[in-house]
Order: C-alpha cells, then structure tokens, then sequence
C-alpha cells in the first residue's frame, strides 16, 4: 500500500514539472532618482520572488552587479521568513556576491512560515551610493537553482530550473539636487526596468 502511494506522488510530481512555469525575482528601488549633491546616500532596494504554480517561497539563491563605482558599499538582510541564510557579502565595485536564503524546517515543521507567499519580500539591500551618472543593478541566477516553490496543499516543491526564470534588473539616476527637476521631466528616466528571461 504504502508503496503505491508513492509511486502515484511521484507521477503526479512528474506531471505538475512537465507543465508551464513561470518564475521571477524583481529588484524595486525605494527611489530611482537620487539627489547626491550633498555626498554619499544610503537607500534600500527589495527583493520579490513569485512564480505561477506552488504557494510559498522555500529557498533560492542569487547575486547582484552594477560593474559601478558609484556604489561604495552594499549590506543584505534577509525577510524575516528566511531563517537559514548565507550572505556572500559585498564583492566591491557595485557587485554582490551570492545569497541563500531559505526556509529552516527542523523535524519536518510545516507549513510554510507567514511572509513567505508568493510575491513576498525576500530581503532587501541597504546600498551606499556617490557621485552622478547612471547606475544599474542585476540580477543574477544562483549556481544551483534561484527560486524553489513549495505548494502548502500537496507539499509538492517546484525549481525554477524546470520552467522559465525572469530576473528584473533596475537602474538608479544619481543626480545633483539642481538637476532633479530636469531628469524627473525627461520621461523614461524616473522608471526603467529591463526584463531578462532564462529557459530551461
């Protein structure tokens, strides 16, 4: 008995990854102009994950990159859902280096933790940033997979690595304060995204 039933949930696993799926980690700014005319500023930029199948987040990994000067330093603090986490740290010149994060599941607890649903936070940055110019972070994949789904009905888990991951990047106008009136009248400037799209 005992058996057949988990040959039926493995066919049933393998029928839910043979479907369509869509996965997705944002970046969102909390200001996309920056007025750094009086030095260096500090501002936050969050990570949400969502995908079309499961219900919470269970764990991932990714980094980030500018390839920028501007950005002087770079901390990470996950949500507070994500209690096993590994922070690879700053890496220098606007990069990160790779974060996991996770749920931490000791003797099988279930269900997921609260704040973990889909398009949830997954962490934010608290980015230090100077001078003028244009700033622009990526995201980039987790050397494993990025973004695993769990759905709390079934207990069925879902990889990023079996469908399509989307990875917004974002980018900042860092400005003096005389030229923020000017840039916040050029359209396209005050929101820019840029969507990259990886199928497996």
């Amino acid at each position: 008995m005992n058996n057949r039933t988990v040959v039926v949930l493995g066919l049933c696993g393998l029928a839910s990854s043979a479907l369509a799926q869509n996965f997705s980690l944002t970046l969102v700014p909390s200001a996309q102009t920056i007025d750094t005319s009086a030095g260096a500023v500090t501002m936050t930029m969050t990570v949400f994950g969502d995908a079309d199948v499961g219900t919470h987040m269970w764990e991932g990994a990714f980094a980030i990159e500018s390839d920028s000067s501007n950005v002087i330093d770079m901390s990470w603090t996950p949500a507070l859902w994500s209690a096993f986490n590994v922070d690879g740290g700053f890496a220098g010149n606007g990069n990160y280096n790779e974060i996991i994060f996770g749920q931490l599941t000791l003797g099988g607890i279930f269900p997921p933790f609260p704040g973990s649903e889909l398009g949830m936070e997954i962490g934010s940055f608290e980015v230090t940033l100077s001078g003028t110019g244009l700033v622009e972070f990526e995201l980039l994949p987790g050397s494993m997979f990025t973004l695993e789904i769990v759905d709390q009905i079934t207990g069925n888990l879902f990889y990023d690595t079996n469908g399509t991951l989307s990875l917004e990047s974002t980018q900042l106008q860092l400005v003096p304060s005389s030229s923020v009136g000017s840039v916040l009248a050029v359209a396209g400037l005050v929101v820019i995204r840029r969507r990259r799209s990886t199928t497996y």
